[in-house]
C-alpha cells in the first residue's frame, strides 16, 4: 500500500442516510450522519486502495459551515502534514458550501499535504449513490505523484477540479461540479489518475493567508444586482458593519446606476467593494464607471469565492492596491 490517506468527514449528503433507498432528496430531516470511522464500516472497499485513516470531526450540514469549521480543517490538516506516511487528505463535505470550503482551504492551508474535497449528489443509502465512487476517486487522486503542488482539489463525477474556479451548477444531476471557464484539472476514472493542466495562482504555502492561525474574519456580505435595484441591500450592508462588499452584477460586470451610487458610498464609507458577476463565467475588468465609484474588479471570481478572498484579504490589509494584487495573485 502506498502510504496513508486521512478521511474527515463533515457531514453532508455523502455522510447522510436516509429511510430507504428511495429517499434522495429530503433525507437531511432524519439527521442520521456517519462520521469517517462509520463511513469505513459501511465502505469497507475503500481500504483495499490504501490504509485510510478515520480522522474525528464534528459533523455539520454543509448550509452550516464558516469560518469556525475551516479553522478547525486548517488546524487538523496542517497536523496531519507532521505524519511522514501521511500520503494526502479526502474531506468529506456537503455540496451546498463544498466550493468555498475547497477555496477557503486552497488560500489557507500552511501545507502541501495534498487535499481533496469530495461529496455526493445522492446520499449513502439511496439507490446508485455516487458516495463510494466519489471517495474512491478522490483517495486515488490524493495519492497520484502529480496530487502534490496542485493546490486543494474537488473531486466528484471521476473529475479532478480546481478548488478556485470550481462551482456547483445544478440542483439534483450528478455531474453538478464544473469548471465553465477553463474545464477540469484531469480525471480519476477506470482508466487511473491523470492530469492535464495545473493551477497557476497562488494556493495553500504561496498565499500569505492562514486559517488556523486566525481568530476571525471581518464581515464581508454579496450585494446580488437585478433590474430596478436601487442599493438598498448594499446600504443595509454597511449599517451592519461590513468590511467589504461584493457586488454580483450584471454580465460583464455593472450595476444599475442606483445601486453603484450605493457601493460608491460604501467605497467612501471605509468599505473595499469588489465587482463580480452573476453570470457565472468569464473575467471582470475595470470600467469607468466602476473607477470613478473605486470599486474593485474581482477578476473571474463567482461572487460567493470573491466573498472568501475578501474576507482572508481584510484580515490583513485595508489597502485596495495590496487587496487588488491579492486578487490578481490568488
Amino acid at each position: 500500500m502506498a502510504g496513508k490517506v486521512a478521511l474527515i468527514g463533515t457531514g453532508g449528503t455523502i455522510s447522510s442516510l436516509g429511510v430507504d433507498g428511495f429517499d434522495v432528496q429530503d433525507y437531511s430531516r432524519h439527521g442520521m450522519i456517519l462520521d469517517s470511522a462509520g463511513m469505513l464500516d459501511r465502505y469497507p472497499r475503500l481500504s483495499e486502495l490504501c490504509e485510510v485513516v478515520a480522522v474525528p470531526f464534528p459533523p455539520v450540514l454543509s448550509t452550516q459551515m464558516g469560518f469556525a469549521e475551516w479553522k478547525l480543517l486548517a488546524e487538523t490538516i496542517n497536523g496531519l502534514a507532521a505524519d511522514p506516511e501521511m500520503a494526502g487528505v479526502v474531506i468529506l463535505h456537503g455540496t451546498a458550501t463544498l466550493e468555498e470550503t475547497a477555496y477557503a482551504l486552497n488560500l489557507g492551508l500552511t501545507c502541501e499535504l495534498p487535499v481533496a474535497v469530495t461529496g455526493a449528489q445522492r446520499p449513502s443509502s439511496a439507490i446508485s449513490t455516487d458516495a463510494e465512487a466519489n471517495m474512491v476517486a478522490a483517495i486515488r487522486t490524493v495519492l497520484h505523484p502529480d496530487a502534490r503542488g496542485m493546490g486543494v482539489m474537488v473531486v466528484l463525477n471521476e473529475e479532478i477540479q480546481a478548488a478556485r474556479e470550481v462551482t456547483k451548477t445544478s440542483v439534483w444531476r450528478l455531474q453538478t461540479f464544473r469548471t465553465p471557464d477553463f474545464g477540469v484539472l484531469g480525471h480519476a476514472d477506470a482508466h487511473g489518475v491523470e492530469f492535464y493542466r495545473r493551477p497557476m495562482r497562488h494556493h495553500t504555502v504561496d498565499t500569505p493567508f492562514d486559517l488556523a492561525g486566525m481568530d476571525g474574519l471581518p464581515r464581508v456580505d454579496i450585494s446580488y444586482c437585478h433590474a430596478g435595484a436601487d442599493g438598498t441591500a448594499v446600504r443595509a450592508f454597511v449599517q451592519a458593519g461590513a468590511r467589504g462588499i461584493v457586488s454580483a452584477g450584471f454580465a460583464p460586470g455593472m450595476t444599475t446606476p442606483e445601486e453603484l451610487a450605493a457601493l460608491g458610498e460604501a467605497v467612501a464609507a471605509g468599505v473595499v467593494v469588489m465587482q463580480s458577476t452573476r453570470a457565472g463565467s468569464g473575467r471582470v475588468n475595470s470600467l469607468t464607471g466602476m473607477r470613478a465609484a473605486g470599486v474593485l474588479p474581482a477578476d473571474n471570481l463567482t461572487p460567493q469565492k470573491a466573498r472568501v478572498l475578501l474576507a482572508l484579504a481584510l484580515s490583513s490589509t485595508a489597502d485596495p492596491a495590496e487587496i487588488a494584487r491579492f486578487f490578481a495573485t490568488c
